[in-house]
């Protein structure tokens, strides 16, 4: 492959994810520009992915159709150039009850990953992020055990340990500790196991396509948000309507954050196909370090060596297991953040199944 497009691809993914998780930040917690309902910010998100998603299927079905309409000997060729457009990828978006009430079960999952996800972000520090969202492995062999019956082999849990390790040290080493903001962030890491342990199981109702489920995961989360917002956020947005809603910088950077956390997992595809996935960790492992120190300076978080140092075990114990599970022949589990990006959202870090 060419250096420079593997390098290019590897850089949009950094920009991308780094500014979905810095971006999501500002929105939830800087004075004059955000406001405090994590849960609308996320809501919103998912509306801009379904606007993408239906106008995308429409722009895919309407280049099918102009090339259906080609004469004969036209046609042969004009076929291969739409399957090489990137909107050929998705389909006509549907909603069918019958299709949704077999996704909504998915869909439940997707509002706690996303929702605690996004409370995990509002609460701690940006450079305690990762570490607080950091039990996704764990949890990953745990249920695969509990449902799956998969065996762990003593490298695995060694690599687990060291996770383990680092969330704890992370968490004692935290000077601005936040008690709710670190138990939504290993919520959101459970749910994003379930997330990936239920995906397989509820893709053939969508016929195993991954954008189908994406609209219909964020057409369900809608509904699903719309009454945890107005019972625990009324206020906030009931304030919001005088203050931030009139603001064209607050809607501009809303509908920012929001194509970001459409594009988080087209670039995460793009950069596993332009290299490999374990080059695919390793940046994002590498990615998560850069975001982390990057915090320091910007938010002037308070740091500490027990902190740093726990934060870098956690990566390091999450880079072991990738290999460990490659030289095992098999395919390691997700990591939150990619496990997050393919879904749909915020890394949000990450939108859209």
């Amino acid at each position: 492959a060419n250096p420079q497009y593997i390098a290019s691809v590897v850089a949009l993914y950094w920009v991308v994810s780094i500014s979905m998780v810095y971006l999501n930040k500002v929105l939830m917690t800087s004075e004059g520009i955000s406001i405090p309902a994590p849960l609308f910010v996320t809501w919103f998100q998912c509306i801009v992915t379904v606007l993408i998603c239906w106008a995308a299927g429409k722009l895919s079905n309407a280049l099918r159709r102009r090339a259906e309409r080609l004469p004969t000997d036209s046609r042969d060729t004009a076929p291969k150039g739409h399957k090489r457009s990137f909107f050929s990828q998705f389909p006509k978006a549907e909603y069918k009850a019958s299709v949704a009430t077999k996704v909504l079960p998915l869909s439940i999952i997707f509002v706690g990953m996303i929702g605690f996800n996004s409370l995990c972000l509002k609460h701690v520090e940006v450079s305690f992020y990762n570490v607080a969202r950091s039990l996704t492995l764990v949890f990953n062999v745990l249920l695969s055990r509990l449902f799956l019956g998969s065996p762990t082999s003593l490298k695995t849990l060694a690599c687990l340990a060291l996770v383990l390790l680092g969330f704890f040290m992370g968490a004692n080493g935290e000077v601005n500790f936040h008690y709710y903001g670190t138990v939504a962030g290993v919520c959101s890491s459970l749910f994003v196991s379930l997330n990936s342990i239920f995906t397989k199981k509820i893709l053939p109702a969508v016929d195993n396509d991954h954008w189908k489920l994406t609209f219909y995961n964020n057409v369900n989360a809608i509904m699903l948000f719309f009454p945890l917002m107005m019972y625990y956020e009324r206020d906030a947005l009931v304030d919001g309507m005088r203050n931030q809603f009139t603001s064209p910088v607050f809607w501009g950077a809303m509908g920012v954050a929001g194509l970001f956390g459409f594009s988080i997992g087209i670039v995460t595809v793009l950069q596993i196909k332009a290299t490999s996935p374990l080059s695919h960790n390793i940046s994002g492992t590498a990615k998560a370090a850069v975001q982390s120190m990057m915090a320091f300076y910007i938010w002037k978080n308070p740091a500490t060596f027990m902190g740093v140092a726990g934060m870098f075990v956690v990566l390091g114990g999450s880079l072991l297991y990738t290999i460990v599970k490659m030289r095992e022949g098999k395919k390691p589990a997700t990591t939150n953040s990619t496990a997050l990006k393919l879904s749909g959202k915020v890394d949000a870090e990450t939108r859209r199944k």
